[in-house]
């Protein structure tokens, strides 16, 4: 059961997804009224136990917001559910046509003495709204008068609980389709929907839960096989992903050997904070490549690392790499190049992406790649390549991709099947998506992370793993996603005990061994 519960947690559908998978559902036999039943049920016992809801007390006004479809079904269940439970409901039923089952359920409200309003105007005080006025699948914008009845709504002092998704918002996309109910916590049934993990959604989601009603993984499969699977990153799996146990006999070659390419005189900072990221991940070995002024800064901070100090340029940025001797880049097991670097490090640049090792381009090395032309450039690598971009700098590199601002997940399909690399897209939900397109998105992140040097520390954490998970067979892409979830986590932990204000990215690298435990 509870590997189950693991994978319907990770599981991610389009609203064409979820259509035909109810279907399944409904053609083998199941009535489409229990299963109404079932998680409309499910919805009014949880809305008492959650923690904000302590308020909510025998006698509550609770008003319930009904659309015409199904979703308005729903909402019809949990009101009558609540009003045998003691709390006083009513309904806002503004339309004229329902479905047949929803129509059902009105009727019978009415038959208990729930009160019906169908204007905006007439509603009466209440201490919690649901809202079931629309679900997923919807793609028109909505117009007057149920446009400016959610504006009105949303200008209420009051918790708004929307039913698997806030009325108004586009279900892949998240797209607010001309206004949307601003909720404060979102039932999400049965699976996961696209718009949960595109940015400009969030402020409308609120909290939100997955409320599973036993969905048969073999409907789901059957639906998502021929897809690329999006799936969520849950604790369970990215710390199955870490390269840990280790075995009881080992040494530290066998646990990875990276090569950090980073800082610059101007930038020493960026190659600070990618370093101590890269301790906090484990890997065996850690060399920084830096310019030969900044290699006692270094060592005083990281001296566990080997410090590799390099000719210079006048403006002090790495001029070439001198690597001790014997050695040259094919002896790493993962290369991470790019904070703190600067423009004039650009032949450094060209040299990692020349190399045969599994390569990690952030900060400057995304910069002067796509200075050189991203692609064609990528296309010519053998190794696995990781780019790590926020948006300014993935529309930088894909120019021809689809907007990252309108559709994430899309977009970061689409770049990492074009180039052959891995694509880490930042933001408040970071998508991770592989040359097949498959994805995985970080489901929790905190806007502490918005600030300078948080992204460095990604990538010494991020480089550090590579670096093991290239001497143990790890999938690339599950080990990029476990690091963007633990730096998140570090990030989560620290804002609780700090505030987000309190989070600079040097605190973000002591919270990553806590964010573990």
């Amino acid at each position: 059961m509870q590997d189950r519960q693991e994978q319907i947690s990770q599981v991610v559908v389009t609203a064409g997804q979820m259509r035909d998978i109810e279907k399944r559902i409904f053609a083998a036999g199941m009535p489409v009224v229990a299963l109404m039943e079932k998680v409309a049920g499910l919805i009014a016992r949880r809305i008492p136990e959650i923690p904000a809801n302590t308020f909510l007390l025998r006698g509550s006004h609770v008003g319930i917001l009904v659309g015409p479809g199904h979703n308005g079904g729903d909402a019809l269940v949990v009101a009558r559910e609540l009003y045998f439970r003691g709390y006083e409901v009513w309904i806002y039923s503004p339309f004229s046509k329902l479905k047949e089952l929803t129509a059902q359920h009105l009727q019978y409200a009415q038959s208990l003495g729930i009160p019906i309003y169908q204007t905006i105007e007439q509603l009466p005080d209440s201490d919690l709204l649901i809202d079931g006025l629309f679900g997923f699948g919807l793609e028109r914008n909505l117009t007057d008068p149920i446009a400016s009845a959610i504006n009105q709504l949303n200008e209420l002092s009051v918790p708004i609980y929307s039913i698997d998704l806030p009325s108004g918002l586009h279900t892949d996309t998240g797209e607010v389709l001309g206004t949307a109910i601003r909720a404060t916590h979102t039932f999400c049934l049965g699976l996961w929907k696209l718009a949960f993990f595109q940015d400009w959604a969030l402020e409308y989601l609120g909290k939100a839960e997955l409320i599973d009603f036993d969905i048969p993984l073999a409907d789901v499969e059957a639906v998502l096989k021929d897809a690329p699977k999006i799936k969520r990153i849950t604790p369970a799996k990215a710390l199955a992903t870490l390269p840990l146990p280790r075995p009881a006999v080992t040494h530290k070659y066998k646990e990875g050997h990276l090569l950090l390419i980073c800082g610059s005189r101007r930038y020493a900072g960026g190659a600070i904070l990618t370093g101590l990221g890269a301790r906090a991940s484990g890997v065996g070995m850690l060399s920084i490549a830096v310019p030969e002024s900044l290699k006692s800064l270094l060592v005083s901070h990281l001296p566990e690392a080997l410090i590799v100090g390099c000719p210079e340029t006048e403006s002090g940025a790495i001029a070439h790499l001198k690597l001790p001797e014997n050695t040259d880049l094919s002896s790493f097991n993962a290369i991470a190049c790019g904070p703190g670097l600067t423009r004039d490090a650009t032949p450094i640049v060209q040299e990692a992406i020349k190399s045969d090792r599994p390569l990690l381009l952030d900060a400057d090395g995304l910069n002067i790649l796509a200075q050189m032309g991203a692609i064609a450039t990528l296309k010519k690598r053998q190794a696995v390549t990781v780019l790590t971009p926020h948006t300014g700098e993935f529309e930088r590199l894909f120019p021809d991709v689809a907007d990252a601002k309108h559709d994430r997940v899309k977009a970061v399909q689409e770049a990492a099947a074009q180039s052959g690399t891995v694509v880490l897209l930042k933001g408040a939900r970071t998508a991770i998506a592989n040359p097949q397109s498959a994805v995985w998105i970080v489901p929790e992140s905190t806007p502490a992370l918005a600030r300078g040097g948080s992204g460095d520390v990604l990538t010494g954490l991020l480089g550090g793993l590579l670096a093991q998970a290239a001497t143990k067979q790890i999938p690339v892409e599950d080990i990029v996603a476990t690091a963007a979830w633990w730096h998140s986590q570090a990030g989560i932990l620290a804002a609780q005990e700090r505030s987000e204000l309190g989070v600079d990215a040097f605190t973000l690298t002591q919270y990553l061994m806590k964010a573990l435990t």
